[in-house]
C-alpha cells in the first residue's frame, strides 16, 4: 500500500467508531500530558503502558471491532513488559539523538512496532518485541517517513487552527500508523517479499 491507500483505509476505520477513538486519544494525551508535567519519572511510568493500551485500542479498530476507554488502561495490566518498553525506546532514542537529530529519527522509527507487536506477541520480552521491529522495519523506515510526511498539511492546519484539527487528525494519524503496521505484516508474511 502507498500513504494514499492507507490514508484511506485509515479514514474508513476510524469512521465507524470516531466518537470513543477521539474519547481514547484525549484521556491519552491528557495523561501523557500530565506525566511529562511530572518531570521525567512521570513520563517512564505512564508511557509504555499507555502506549500499550492505544495499540491494542488502534488494532481493535483495524479489526473493526468495539472499543472502549478502558481498553488504554490495559498495558497496566502488564506494567513490568510495558514499562521496560517504553524506558528502552526512550533512552535508545536519546541516546542515538545525542550522535544528530537524524539517527534520532531513525532509531525512534526502527521501534516503532514494538507496542503493536507486544499487543499481539504477549510471549515477547520487550527486548525481543523491540528486535522484532527493528527487523520488521528494515528496508520500510523511509515508507513511514513518506506515510508521515503525507500529513504535513494536517500538521500545518493543526498549527492554524490552535490546535482545533487535532481532533480529528489524531484519530486519523494514529489510525493510518496501525495500519502502516497491518501493511508490514502482510509484506512480511508474503512469499515474494
Amino acid at each position: 500500500m502507498n500513504s494514499f491507500q492507507m490514508r484511506a483505509e485509515a479514514r474508513r476505520l476510524m469512521n465507524t467508531q470516531m466518537g470513543m477513538l477521539i474519547l481514547v486519544l484525549f484521556v491519552y494525551g491528557i495523561m501523557m500530558s500530565f506525566a511529562n508535567s511530572v518531570v521525567v519519572i512521570g513520563t517512564l511510568l505512564l508511557s509504555g503502558p499507555l502506549s500499550l493500551g492505544l495499540a491494542k485500542v488502534l488494532l481493535k479498530v483495524l479489526d473493526e471491532e468495539k472499543i472502549g476507554i478502558e481498553m488504554l488502561f490495559s498495558g497496566f495490566e502488564d506494567f513490568s513488559r510495558s514499562f521496560v518498553a517504553g524506558l528502552l525506546i526512550s533512552l535508545y532514542v536519546f541516546l542515538w539523538s545525542l550522535l544528530l537529530i537524524i539517527p534520532g529519527i531513525i532509531a525512534a522509527f526502527s521501534y516503532s512496532m514494538t507496542f503493536y507487536i507486544m499487543e499481539e506477541n504477549p510471549q515477547f520480552s520487550a527486548q525481543e518485541a523491540m528486535e522484532a521491529s527493528k527487523r520488521m522495519m528494515y528496508g520500510h523506515k523511509w515508507r513511514l517517513f513518506d506515510l508521515w510526511f503525507s500529513f504535513i498539511g494536517w500538521f500545518i492546519l493543526c498549527l492554524l487552527s490552535f490546535g482545533i484539527a487535532l481532533i480529528y487528525v489524531t484519530p486519523y494519524f494514529s489510525t493510518a500508523l496501525t495500519v502502516f503496521y497491518a501493511d508490514l505484516k502482510q509484506l512480511q508474511s508474503s512469499p515474494l517479499s
